[in-house]
This record gives structure tokens, C-alpha cells and sequence, in this order.
């Protein structure tokens, strides 16, 4: 696995930063319409206008986590146009980031479209059933890749300026924003044992096999959608970002002091251990 994902890093500078602007983008737009297309399908009982104001927010904050690293997290062609004019960013990348910024944002338009197909769209009703297992089956997985794209991007030794306490406050921001933008249709469990564990207690205490039968027998979604989509969000982060990218092992990263303190003693012709310089 690690010899195939060598063979797709990519050597452009330039396409790196484009693609991880492509990403930024797609979160932002997932969670930002994801929630406005939960609150306007439910006729606002599944939200109201703060939550759409939550969910860009926090697109926003995802987003910008997710590509900072890499690009700078412009996600926007008008901030990008503003560096250009500031000086602060080449022209001649203009053109590339507004194209992969629009197309990140195209892509994620098509995931909520598909996520809320079945709400807006009148369909036959022998199909009902079958399209509610299906998009609960999508949601799950497009719901916990999106909770593994936060969570790596969280977690990245590029983001060094996130404090470590601040990073179980993130985790759970990325949970609150996949509620607010796509937890309508299946609870947006997000882990098989969320759903496994209380599924088998309501068995035991007196629901019986109903716990199992109902909503046309979906109850196997929360198991396998989670694990596929936990599979799917690690794959576009390490093939996004990365990959191209590699974060240095703690090990080999030396300290700022200890970097600091070897480079005067350096300058004063003195080898770090002690000795004179040969």
C-alpha cells in the first residue's frame, strides 16, 4: 500500500496546492449546503437558519484545516485575486486555484444533491423503501469520510498551530457541523459500535427482532457504511494531501530550542556536544 501511494504523489508544487484547494473547497460546500439543502428539505423541522449559519462556519473552519498546510486555504477565487493584487501570490496562479476551487465546490454541490435526491424528487412508492436504505447507506459513508477527512486534517503536523487541548473540541465540532449538514435521514451514527451496542441492549430489554426490521431492515447500514466511508475519507486526505506531503516523523523533528541552541553554538565555533569544530 505505502509503494502505491509513493507512486501517486505528485512532484508539481502547483497541482499539490491545487488540489488541496479543490478539497478545502469540497468541505466547505458539503457542510455549508449540506446544511441548508437538511433544513429546506424538512421544511425547517430538521434545523432553521442558524444551523446553515453553523454549517458554513464550521465548513469554513474544516476546510480551511483540511488545506492550510498544503495551499494556504485560500478557497475562495476572490481572496486568491486579492493576494495576486497585494503581491502576496503569483499570477499565474490565479487561473489554476479559481478553476480547482470551483470544481471543488461543483463536486461537493453533486454529493448533496445525491445525499437529498429522494427528498425533492416525488418517486414511486414501491421505490421508497429502497431509496431510504440506499441514502442512509450514503450518507453514512459520505458522513463518517467527511468525520476522517476533519479528523486527519486535525490531527496533521502541518496544522502546528492547533494547541493538543484544542483538538477534542475540534473532533466534536466536526461531529456537530455532519449533524447539522446531512443528520437528518439515518442519525448520522458514524460508528458501528454507536449503533450496534444500544441496537442489541433494545433486544434484549423487550424490543425483540423488531430492533432488527425495522426501516426495511437497515439496521446492517450503521455497520458496513461507517467502516467503508472511514476507509474512503483516510484515502482522498492521504491521496489529496498527504501523500505528497509526508508530515516528519516526531523523532527526527528537532525542537525549536534545540535548533536554536545548535546553530549559536555553531556561530561561536563550538560542536553541539562540547567539542571544538575539527
Amino acid at each position: 500500500m505505502e509503494k502505491l501511494l509513493r507512486r501517486c504523489r505528485v512532484r508539481s508544487l502547483l497541482v499539490r496546492e491545487c488540489l488541496a484547494e479543490c478539497l478545502g473547497v469540497y468541505v466547505l460546500i458539503l457542510f455549508g449546503c449540506g446544511s441548508v439543502a437538511q433544513v429546506t428539505t424538512s421544511e425547517e423541522k430538521n434545523g432553521q437558519y442558524l444551523s446553515i449559519n453553523l454549517g458554513f462556519a464550521l465548513g469554513v473552519t474544516f476546510g480551511v484545516f483540511v488545506s492550510r498546510g498544503v495551499s494556504g486555504a485560500h478557497l475562495n477565487p476572490a481572496v486568491t485575486l486579492s493576494l495576486c493584487v497585494l503581491g502576496r501570490h503569483p499570477w499565474v496562479k490565479l487561473p489554476l486555484y479559481a478553476f480547482f476551487q470551483v470544481l471543488g465546490a461543483f463536486l461537493a454541490a453533486a454529493t448533496v444533491g445525491l445525499q437529498y435526491y429522494g427528498e425533492s424528487t416525488c418517486i414511486p412508492a414501491s421505490l421508497a423503501t429502497w431509496l431510504n436504505v440506499w441514502s442512509s447507506f450514503y450518507l453514512q459513508v459520505i458522513g463518517t469520510a467527511a468525520l476522517l477527512l476533519c479528523i486527519l486534517a486535525i490531527g496533521d503536523r502541518r496544522n502546528t498551530s492547533i494547541p493538543d487541548y484544542l483538538q477534542p473540541l475540534l473532533a466534536g465540532a466536526s461531529v456537530l457541523v455532519i449533524g447539522i449538514s446531512m443528520g437528518s435521514n439515518s442519525g448520522y451514527a458514524l460508528n458501528p459500535a454507536r449503533d450496534l451496542g444500544p441496537r442489541f441492549f433494545t433486544y434484549i430489554a423487550g424490543w425483540g427482532d423488531e430492533v432488527f426490521k425495522a426501516g426495511g431492515g437497515w439496521w446492517w447500514v450503521p455497520l458496513v457504511a461507517p467502516c467503508i466511508g472511514a476507509l474512503v475519507g483516510t484515502l482522498i486526505y492521504l491521496l489529496m494531501v498527504e501523500v505528497h506531503h509526508p508530515p516528519l516523523s516526531p523523532e527526527i523533528q528537532p525542537s525549536c530550542q534545540e535548533a536554536t541552541e545548535g546553530k549559536t553554538l555553531e556561530l561561536e565555533g563550538v560542536e553541539p556536544d562540547g567539542g571544538k569544530p575539527a
